[in-house]
C-alpha cells in the first residue's frame, strides 16, 4: 500500500508542476506582448520612408560606366580639343528631353577634359557657310575673324533620343512590398571630324535607371513621378556614349589648326599636352570642297589638299605651340595642322 500511495504521490507532484511551468509561461507572454507591439510599430513607421537605389550625379545604376569615364578622362592626355555640340532631337512622345540630354552631355564632356561649345543646327550651318567665304577671301578676316568662335571647334557631336519609357515593377513578400520604377532610353548620336567632314563613330546606344520604394503593411511603398529617373537614365546612356567618343579620340594622332602665321613662323592650337616633341614635323593641310555621296546626297567629308610642312619650335603653354614653315607657302588661320608619323 506504502508503494502505491508513494507513486500516487509522485504523479500528483509533476502534475503541479507542469502547470505551475505553463502559468509562467503565459504570464511571460503577457509582459512580452507591449514589447512586441512597439517593434511591429516601429518597423511599420521606420518603413514609410522610400529607400532609393542609384545616385543621378554619382554614378549610373547598373553599369558603373561613370568610373569607367572618370578613369579615362584621367588617362586622356591628348589636346584640349573643343567639341560642339547640337541640341539632341526628341524622337520620342515624352516632351522635354532634348535639353536634359543636351546639358547632360556637355557636363560629362568638360569632366572628361575637353571643352564643349553649345551649337543650334541653324548656327552651324551659319559658321561653315562663314568659313567657305573667309577661305575664298570674299570675307576679309581683318583683326577679328569672320567665323571666330567656330574655328576653335575640333569636333562635332549630334544626336536624337528615339525611345523613352518608364515602367513600375512591384513584389510582395509577407507584410513587406517594395515598387520599382524603371525609366529606359536609347540615344543615337555621331561623332564628327570638322577639320575633314569625316564621321567617326555613329551609335546607338541604351541607358537605364532604377529607384526602388519600400514598406511595411502598405506604408511607404508609394513611388511618384520623379525627374531623377529621366536624368538617371539619360546619364547612363551618354555616359556609355562619351566613353566611346573618348576612346575614338585617344587612337587618333594629334591635330590642331592654325591661329596665325607671321613671316615663317605658324602659331597654332597643340600645346604640351599635345604630347609633341620639339622638331617634330607636321603636315599642313587645306580644307577644301565637301565629298557627296552619290547615292545618299549626304556629306561624308571634304577634300584636304596637302599645302606644305612645318617643324615644331616650342609650345608656348599647354594649348599653344610655334614652328618654323619647311616647306609651302600660303598659310593660313584655320589651315589643319597633323602629326607625320
Amino acid at each position: 500500500m506504502k508503494e502505491v500511495r508513494s507513486k500516487r504521490l509522485k504523479k500528483a507532484v509533476k502534475r503541479i508542476r507542469r502547470w505551475e511551468d505553463r502559468k509562467a509561461r503565459i504570464l511571460n507572454f503577457s509582459i512580452s506582448q507591449p514589447l512586441i507591439f512597439c517593434i511591429l510599430l516601429f518597423t511599420i513607421f521606420t518603413g514609410c520612408s522610400p529607400k532609393m537605389m542609384g545616385e543621378v550625379r554619382k554614378d549610373t545604376t547598373l553599369t558603373g560606366e561613370t568610373a569607367r569615364l572618370e578613369e579615362l578622362g584621367l588617362q586622356y592626355s591628348g589636346p584640349e580639343y573643343t567639341i560642339g555640340i547640337i541640341t539632341f532631337k526628341n524622337k520620342t512622345r515624352t516632351p522635354g528631353l532634348e535639353q536634359p540630354a543636351t546639358d547632360t552631355l556637355a557636363t560629362l564632356i568638360k569632366a572628361a577634359g575637353l571643352e564643349p561649345i553649345m551649337l543650334t543646327e541653324d548656327e552651324m550651318r551659319e559658321q561653315e557657310e562663314m568659313i567657305k567665304l573667309q577661305q575664298t577671301g570674299a570675307v576679309k578676316t581683318g583683326k577679328k575673324s569672320a567665323a571666330e568662335g567656330f574655328e576653335a571647334i575640333d569636333f562635332r557631336v549630334s544626336g536624337s533620343l528615339t525611345a523613352y519609357s518608364e515602367v513600375e515593377e512591384a513584389s510582395d513578400v509577407l507584410i513587406a512590398q517594395s515598387k520599382t520604377q524603371v525609366a529606359r532610353v536609347q540615344v543615337d548620336y555621331g561623332l564628327v571630324d570638322i577639320a575633314s567632314g569625316r564621321r567617326l563613330l555613329q551609335k546607338s546606344g541604351m541607358g537605364e535607371y532604377r529607384k526602388k520604394t519600400g514598406g511595411v503593411l502598405g506604408f511607404g511603398s508609394k513611388s511618384t513621378a520623379d525627374v531623377g529617373l529621366r536624368d538617371g537614365a539619360l546619364r547612363d546612356a551618354l555616359t556609355k556614349a562619351m566613353a566611346e567618343m573618348i576612346n575614338e579620340l585617344n587612337k587618333r594622332p594629334f591635330q590642331g589648326k592654325i591661329l596665325a602665321v607671321e613671316g615663317k613662323t605658324v602659331v597654332f592650337r597643340g600645346g604640351t599636352r599635345s604630347k609633341l616633341d620639339e622638331g617634330a614635323k607636321l603636315a599642313v593641310y587645306r580644307p577644301g570642297a565637301d565629298l557627296v555621296d552619290p547615292d545618299t546626297g549626304k556629306v561624308i567629308g571634304k577634300r584636304e589638299k596637302q599645302i606644305g610642312e612645318i617643324m615644331l619650335t616650342s609650345h608656348q603653354n599647354e594649348k599653344v605651340s610655334e614652328g618654323t614653315v619647311s616647306s609651302g607657302i600660303g598659310f593660313q588661320t584655320g589651315d589643319i595642322v597633323k602629326e607625320i608619323k
